[in-house]
């Protein structure tokens, strides 16, 4: 009898457990059906520009404000194309190229900016002997094929009165810049947050010609946050909701460097773990840097720079600086 009634209160027990898991299950479904699913392409594969999407992500940032976030690899077509075509409801951009799909009146607008400061420059290996612009004279530079690139060098050059018809320019392609600098050429385009970073940990010297020790104007936002103008049209909230969240992120990412990282790793194991970390601490002081909050952007950072796009005849007409972004989504700190 004793073990009838045992087994009798055991049944009822898991009874009971497997209705509350049951309605526990339902309740969870229930709060992702309710949850509001959109999609973030990246620009590149992942690395600490984009840190603070991750963060929001596995923090729970995107659920409290209602999201289930999916972060996507771009893929053939590109950030800016599936997020101006509505593939995609938000991207990792750059102004460049932003400045040039607004110019083609491609309906891209950045909202907020990763990085405050241009951190990128040419790289060379240390015994290049490459220190100044003058030093491109007679050198070959590794690019990606366009004519942006021979437009900075040459504006580069020009304020040490040296001539980029005597540079060498060539497409390397995917090649990786310490592949590409021992086999056919002497300089490249990096973000020193990555691969200067890299350089270090190898313990290989190089030489940085930042393109900000030169021109204000060539200090624009890269990356940056963009979405579309009918996701602005037609559902702000939501991108109110996304930016709440991602500024969560990379706020973060300021405070605790350590942390982010390990978040990012976590999230992308193939990633070299030692890189991310120390590539994490670098930007964590340049993710805000000297605004008044993380993701502001300035009217004049536009302005310059299409400027000078349009001087150097990379544009076709002038752009509309002030429909080319917005503060309006960031939370107010």
């Amino acid at each position: 009898m004793k073990k009838f009634i045992m087994l009798s209160l055991l049944i009822v027990l898991l009874t009971a457990c497997n209705a509350n898991d049951s309605e526990q299950g339902k309740e969870e479904k229930s709060a992702d059906k309710a949850r509001k699913k959109v999609s973030v392409v990246l620009d590149w594969t992942p690395n600490t520009n984009h840190t603070g999407l991750y963060v929001a992500k596995e923090k729970g940032y995107f659920e409290e404000q209602g999201l289930d976030v999916d972060i996507k690899m771009p893929g053939e077509a590109g950030a800016d194309q599936l997020v101006a075509s509505g593939k995609a409801d938000f991207g990792v951009s750059y102004q460049e190229g932003i400045t040039e799909a607004r110019v083609q009146d491609i309906p891209i607008v950045s909202i907020a900016a990763v990085i405050q400061h241009n951190t990128s420059g040419f790289a060379s290996p240390k015994e290049k002997d490459i220190t100044e612009p003058k030093d491109f004279e007679g050198k070959t530079y590794g690019g990606w094929g366009a004519p942006l690139e021979k437009a900075v060098i040459s504006s580069l050059m020009k304020q040490d009165d040296a001539d980029v018809e005597k540079v060498d320019i060539v497409n390397m392609g995917d090649t990786d810049f310490f592949t590409a600098v021992e086999r056919d050429i002497d300089f490249a385009w990096i973000f020193y947050g990555w691969t200067g970073i890299e350089a270090e940990l190898r313990n290989e010297e190089i030489n940085m010609v930042y393109l900000t020790d030169y021109t204000e104007k060539l200090d624009y936002y890269t990356p940056v946050l963009a979405t579309n103008e009918t996701m602005i049209e037609e559902d702000p909230d939501t991108i109110k909701q996304f930016l709440a969240a991602v500024t969560k992120g990379y706020e973060l990412a300021i405070e605790n460097p350590d942390e982010a990282a390990e978040i990012l790793i976590q999230a992308e194991p193939d990633l070299d773990a030692d890189l991310v970390k120390a590539s994490q601490k670098w930007l964590a002081d340049k993710y805000q840097d000297d605004a008044a909050r993380w993701g502001e952007q300035k009217l004049e950072v536009w302005e310059n720079y299409s400027t000078w796009m349009y001087d150097n005849d990379l544009l076709d007409k002038p752009l509309d600086s002030e429909k080319a972004f917005t503060n309006e989504f960031l939370p107010n700190n």
